[in-house]
């Protein structure tokens, strides 16, 4: 099997991913938003089936320039002092919504009996770097705040995120803890977007892959990093581009996954061993015959529900959680 470029693919692709890889190559230009549609309508009714703990959502507003809306998902029956996972949600950082992933945290906070904050940031290039930072810092400083008037723990706070949220969950943890105020025990980075250098061996092997491309990584560093710089300029922040900073350690420990076929995969790497040599705990996973948003498209894969599984119990082992058979989804 090849990609519409001629490059090889791995023969160990789920035959559920080499069906949406095809598709998502195919040139169309309504698939993407037609797959993922319609993945979206399938966890949606699983969800529903499914026999979860119900949750309850309740919508905070975050103090900032603007006031930054965050939705705080609880189990309804909740012990007292629950860690709460702060959830940074994707889309080259110009696109997506914390309410698209609203099923997402609310089956988090029922798997892991958790609460889940989802913020809704805001997105580039309207508002480019810092202030989709500066929202996703605003929302973490909010709910240390305001922990304990809502049941939360204050001594277990995570951050996560997936592609270009995770991006900002980096930034974010880089933030807290340079800035000392909110104590973070744990950061979750979902196929991370790290590096605007876009200098990688896979960012340059993979320019035509399902998902997400080299291009598509050069237009969000461009969106996000706004009109004044552009990706690769020697000053980019570190804030805004994690890879570029130069210290890493206090950070917290960290998950961290990468997919085979995705042109962001070596930066994730790089990173986690840059963690590891700040003497960072790390855990990092790279999914084999995988591409980047692969999970979004095909979320019943094999090696989908395998990483979506490994992320839950990683979570529940950053948190100080007991994984119980709620976990399980292979």
């Amino acid at each position: 099997m090849t990609t519409s470029s001629g490059a090889p693919r791995p023969r160990t692709l789920d035959p559920e991913l080499a069906a949406v890889a095809d598709a998502l190559t195919s040139g169309k230009p309504d698939v993407f938003t037609r797959v993922r549609e319609q993945a979206q309508a399938e966890v949606a009714a699983q969800l529903a089936r499914a026999e979860l703990p119900p949750v309850e959502a309740v919508d905070l507003s975050a103090p900032g320039d603007p006031a930054v809306p965050v939705r705080l998902f609880r189990p309804q029956r909740r012990p007292p002092n629950l860690p709460v996972f702060l959830w940074i949600h994707g889309g080259g950082f110009t696109a997506g919504s914390a309410e698209a992933l609203d099923p997402f945290c609310a089956e988090i906070a029922s798997r892991l009996d958790i609460a889940v904050a989802n913020v809704e940031y805001r997105l580039a290039p309207g508002t480019p770097f810092p202030g989709p930072l500066h929202d996703c810092y605003a929302a973490l400083r909010h709910v240390y705040h305001a922990a304990r008037s809502l049941g939360l723990d204050e001594s277990r706070i995570a951050v996560g995120g997936a592609s270009s949220g995770a991006a900002l969950a980096a930034g974010t943890a880089l933030l807290a803890r340079d800035e000392g105020e909110v104590p973070l025990v744990f950061q979750l980075l979902d196929v991370p977007l790290l590096d605007d250098k876009l200098s990688t061996e896979s960012m340059a092997r993979f320019v035509d892959t399902p998902g997400f491309t080299r291009a598509g990584a050069a237009a969000a560093w461009t969106a996000y990093l706004g009109p004044d710089q552009r990706p690769g300029d020697p000053d980019v922040s570190p804030y805004a581009a994690p890879a570029r900073s130069t210290d890493l350690s206090g950070l917290p420990s960290t998950y961290l996954s990468t997919m085979e076929l995705d042109p962001a995969r070596d930066e994730g790497i790089l990173y986690a061993l840059r963690l590891l040599a700040a003497r960072v705990s790390v855990e990092v996973h790279s999914f084999p015959g995988t591409f980047h948003g692969a999970e979004t498209f095909a979320p019943f894969a094999a090696v989908s529900r395998r990483a979506a599984e490994e992320r839950l119990r990683a979570l529940a082992r950053g948190l100080s959680v007991d994984a119980d058979r709620r976990v399980r989804l292979t």
